[in-house]
Formats: C-alpha cells, structure tokens, sequence
C-alpha cells in the first residue's frame, strides 16, 4: 500500500538529500539479492533517520533488526565521534553482506553486531542507549519496549518502524492477523504511556517516534 500519490512521493524524494553512492550500491544489492526487500528502509526513510540521528547526537544506538545493514548505516550518521552503534538480527544468512557493508562505510569499529535472539541478547549488553531503532517482529514490539526503555536515559528516543502496517492497522477486519494485532496494540501501549511522549509520523509505513520523559 502506497500511503501517498506516486507522483507526491516522487517529489517528495527528489527535494531530499540523495542517499550515498555507497547506499544506493547497497539499495541494489539488497533489491537484486535478497528476499523480501521492501524491507529495505530505503532513500526517504533513510535520510529521515540520519537526520534524527544528527539532531540527536547519540552516544550509544540499539538497532533491533539489521537486515542489510542500510537503516544502522543512516543512523550511525548521527554517532558522536567515540559513539556505538549495537545492531541485532535474527537471521545469520544476512550477517556477512551487512557487516561487509559496514566495513566498506568506515564505521565497523563502531558497530557490534550480534545474530540471535534480541530479547535475550538486549539484557546482556551493558551500555545505555540514547537511540533505538525497532524494525524486527512485530509481535515482540512491545515486548522490545519493554527490555529497552530502563536502560535509555531521560530525553532517549525509540523509533519504531511499520507501525501502520499498509493499512492494516486502521481496517475493521484484522483479528485473525496476529502481527497487525501487535502492532495496534503498540501504538495504544505507547500513546498511553506516561514514560514516553510520541509522535506517529506517516511516513513511508509509519515511524513512531517516543521520548522517554520518566
């Protein structure tokens, strides 16, 4: 689902900074190679990224769902100059062409990268995050918020992608779709909060973006 006119988006693309050389290499790479690439975050969502990331300055970055490694590059953008960047997926097969893309972007002494099960590896780390990305599972969102929001500091944020799922998440018919269900049931969990203040921002499909404020 397209949540804007092609010819809207299309400007909308046009007036945004361009991605890297190396980025679009990667965009193509990701399209050409790899399985379910609308994954992908992309030129537009990708720029939005690095520019919260910039606006933010953070010290240490969580990324829940690497995939190919373009959405921890944009956001790595932001990282002060002795900054982390912690990136964690569940499929090893992805492992060797994101972490070669890290190599050849200049910023793998900055990334740890782990492959496994986030829920278990997130405890384990011991650094606190100034800036989380989620964009894994979408059952576990909440679940995600939970294990991350106590080791992020007061004015921390949390972006979490596809929070409006096509559409779903507005259609009447959706209680058979576990995933769609998970998602509602995050935005509802996240707008309720009084830890966090947040902003639903539609673009591509859906950021919300939180601050934790308690």
């Amino acid at each position: 689902m397209e949540f804007l006119p092609k010819n809207i988006d299309d400007y909308a693309c046009s007036h945004t900074q361009n991605e890297s050389p190396l980025l679009s290499e990667l965009n193509r790479e990701t399209w050409s190679k790899v399985l379910i690439p609308r994954m992908l975050s992309g030129h537009l969502q990708g720029r939005a990224l690095s520019m919260f990331s910039k606006m933010i300055r953070p010290q240490a970055i969580l990324e829940i769902g690497t995939y190919t490694g373009y959405s921890a590059i944009c956001l790595s953008e932001g990282l002060r100059d002795d900054g982390k960047l912690y990136t964690i997926d569940i499929n090893e097969e992805l492992e060797s062409m994101s972490s070669s893309y890290f190599e050849k972007s200049g910023i793998k002494d900055k990334v740890r990268q782990y492959v496994g099960n986030a829920l278990e590896i997130v405890p384990t780390i011991k650094d606190n995050f100034d800036l989380v990305f989620i964009d894994a599972d979408k059952e576990n969102y909440s679940n995600y918020f939970d294990i991350v929001i106590d080791k992020m500091p007061i004015g921390g944020f949390i972006i979490a992608d596809n929070v409006l799922w096509s559409g779903k998440v507005v259609e009447e018919l959706k209680s058979n779709d576990s995933e769609t269900k998970a998602l509602i049931d995050y935005n509802t969990k996240i707008h309720q909060s009084n830890r966090v203040e947040n902003l639903l921002l539609p673009v591509r499909d859906g950021l919300m973006i939180c601050q934790k404020v308690k």
